[in-house]
């Protein structure tokens, strides 16, 4: 059996443009989901596709943050957190999430706190409660790894996915 190796440039450069960057990973579907907190100063909240199970003994995830977005300083210095796992019909959650300048909380966004104090969102198709245990610096963000403390899901829903910058559905 012989293998084909795809030829490459010789001269291959160390990075590529930003744009170049992003086009790539448009191409890449992604779970959608929102990860919520309250560091004390109320409730904070960002759409993510950037979920990753890490490991399953003991339970770990991790998600990345932008250190420029207003969630940071708040998930900086937040002991937990709660990834919502977002539901086929719920593209208006994912975008109210993902704009900046708004009260991502104020109605029509309906929510409610976990019985250790965490902001969790209604209708989900399910959540995770986080325990932060660090965060790695990683360019212009932050790689959250989180213990898995806690978890809900509504069995039998269909995901919220990201593809070539539009959401869809299986």
């Amino acid at each position: 059996m012989t293998v084909t190796v795809p030829s490459y440039p010789a001269t291959a450069t160390t990075g590529i443009a930003p744009d170049r960057f992003k086009q790539a990973f448009r191409r890449y579907p992604a779970g959608v989901v929102v990860v919520t907190a309250d560091a004390g100063h109320g409730p904070v909240g960002f759409t993510a596709t950037s979920l990753a199970s890490l490991s399953l003994d003991p339970p770990l995830v991790s998600f990345g943050i932008g250190t420029t977005t207003s969630s940071w300083p708040h998930i900086e210095c937040a002991d937990t957190a709660v990834v919502n796992f977002l539901g086929a019909e719920q593209r208006a959650l994912a975008t109210t999430f993902a704009t900046s300048g708004i009260d991502r909380f104020a109605a029509p966004t309906g929510w409610r706190r976990l019985p250790q104090g965490e902001p969790v969102l209604d209708g989900v198709a399910g959540w995770l409660r986080l325990e932060i245990e660090q965060t790695v610096p990683a360019g212009d963000h932050r790689i959250v790894i989180a213990r898995v403390v806690d978890s809900w899901l509504d069995e039998g829903r269909s995901p919220l996915l990201f593809h070539n910058g539009t959401y869809h559905t299986l």
